[in-house]
């Protein structure tokens, strides 16, 4: 597919606008002025990439796309300022920005001076992504070397053409390099998707929509004069005129703990997707069979970064925390921040990885990353204990500025038979560790972990429709916290947690 032809599949008709300015410098070399001079004549085109602004389904979005039949849509000087310009041009406009390459890399022809220009060009994404400003990108097949080494992949979103060829060395010169065959499966989007390399393998028929959902929530802006969401009643008397918002975690009826370690293990538990789908007006998940759930949502009017552990679910096993997974969690944390996006977290989980490869993986260096960044985190966290809450898998997830937490979710070191394990070297005392140990909703609220507790009643729906508002709520009420104040708020909280140990914890 042509530069033209995916511009035609995905904007709006008639709305294309060119910012493209004619090439006019001549290179010295004879032999390259020709094979210019053919690429110009093959295509239509006087350089590898087209750039200018459209409207998508109605929305304004800069964009740039690579030519393949353009020498290769190899990244000239020309073809740098040209990208370089349409992206400072979509800062200065504030326009969101979609990029689709598909290039063998920097241009031989040039050099060292083509080479060098992928910094140019990244300078002007990171200065566009600086201004908050959504950068999205397409890889199509192929898209190899410094152009996927630098501005192809920096995208707050990045996209894949299915079976695209993505890689940093090409087959051709891997094999003369190194003496033997690339693997055909290494540089394949599908492989680098199941890596969490990639957010999404979306075919070039169904990228538009995929492209409006994702934009439709990253441009919206919530309705000053909409009203409150409605207050979430807590008991089962459905004439009930107390909000869950007034009523205190302590005077939620405290459960047994192994009772709450086996509710949380039910098969038809509410899982993280089915909260998800029905709190939020459009979720928009991304690619990933693993423990983690990434995507973008659309809840009270506001568009919402989500990260959610998919403990289990009808059809699913058990799936474990990786380091791969905790990864993706900074990343969206760090992207959420440079939207200015509230970052939702949900945590349902057996555990972090226990395995060989998972400490080579550095699944605890990971765990102390993610907590250091949601600490720091300069937007809204507000994090949704569901279910399960094993170990540090769990608690990577749960430094935020306001905590909500199912009544039977629990929190614990270790499940409650490896704790028995520890201490009583069997798995037989694991109900009267859970009971010890403090595990449960109500025992985090007075350690000051959790804030709300939602209870449970024997219908899952009520649970689903309780924390459904409760969040909608809980993300209203902190994105009118003033940043200092609310930053002020978080320091101090995760300076109580785990209860004061001496009077010299400050007020």
């Amino acid at each position: 597919m042509t530069a033209r032809q995916l511009l035609d599949l995905l904007v709006d008709p008639g709305t294309f606008r060119s910012w493209d300015e004619p090439v006019t410098a001549e290179h010295p070399d004879p032999d390259y002025r020709d094979a210019l001079a053919r690429a110009r004549e093959r295509t239509g085109l006087d350089e590898a990439v087209l750039t200018g602004r459209a409207l998508l389904d109605g929305r304004p979005v800069a964009l740039v796309a690579c030519e393949f039949g353009f020498l290769g849509g190899s990244i000239g000087v020309a073809t740098a300022e040209r990208i370089t310009r349409a992206v400072e041009r979509a800062t200065a406009e504030r326009l969101p920005l979609l990029a689709l390459p598909v290039s063998g890399g920097t241009r031989m022809q040039e050099g060292s001076a083509a080479f060098l220009c992928m910094v140019r060009v990244t300078a002007a994404v990171h200065a566009h992504r600086g201004a908050g400003l959504p950068y999205l990108t397409y890889l199509r097949n192929p898209t190899m070397g410094g152009v996927f080494a630098s501005w192809g992949t920096l995208g707050h979103l990045v996209l894949a053409e299915p079976g695209a060829r993505l890689g940093f060395l090409g087959p051709r010169v891997y094999e003369e390099l190194r003496g033997e065959p690339l693997p055909p499966t290494v540089q394949r989007a599908e492989t680098l998707a199941a890596h969490g390399r990639l957010d999404a393998i979306v075919p070039p028929e169904r990228l538009r929509t995929f492209l409006a959902r994702a934009l439709a929530i990253l441009t919206a802006r919530p309705d000053p004069g909409a009203p409150p969401p409605p207050p979430l009643r807590v008991t089962d008397a459905p004439a009930t005129d107390t909000p869950v918002t007034n009523v205190p975690a302590t005077d939620i009826p405290a459960t047994d703990a192994w009772e709450s370690v086996l509710l949380s293990r039910r098969p038809d538990r509410l899982s993280a997707l089915e909260l998800l789908h029905h709190t939020a007006e459009s979720f928009l998940p991304l690619d990933g069979d693993s423990a983690l759930v990434r995507g973008l949502a659309l809840i009270g009017g506001r568009p919402v970064m989500v990260v959610a552990q998919q403990r289990q679910g009808p059809g699913l096993p058990q799936l474990p925390v990786t380091a791969a997974d905790l990864r993706a969690v900074r990343r969206q944390a760090q992207i959420a921040e440079e939207l200015g996006l509230p970052l939702l977290t949900v945590v349902d989980t057996t555990g972090a990885e226990l395995s060989v490869a998972a400490e080579l993986d550095g699944v605890a260096l990971e765990i102390a990353h993610c907590l250091t960044t949601l600490v720091g985190l300069r937007t809204p966290v507000l994090a949704v204990l569901l279910g399960q809450g094993s170990g540090g898998g769990a608690l990577a997830l749960l430094p935020a500025d306001r905590v909500l937490a199912a009544q039977h979710a629990w929190l614990a070191p270790l499940p409650p038979e490896g704790a028995s394990a520890i201490v009583h070297r069997d798995g037989e005392h694991a109900p009267q560790l859970a009971r010890a140990q403090g595990i449960t909703a109500t025992d985090l609220a007075a350690a000051g972990l959790v804030d709300l507790v939602v209870p449970e009643t024997a219908d899952p729906a009520d649970l689903r429709d309780r924390l459904a508002a409760a969040v909608t709520t809980a993300l209203a009420e902190l994105a009118e916290l003033p940043d200092a104040e609310r930053l002020a708020v978080r320091s101090t909280r995760n300076r109580r947690l785990g209860g004061p140990t001496s009077g010299d914890v400050p007020s």
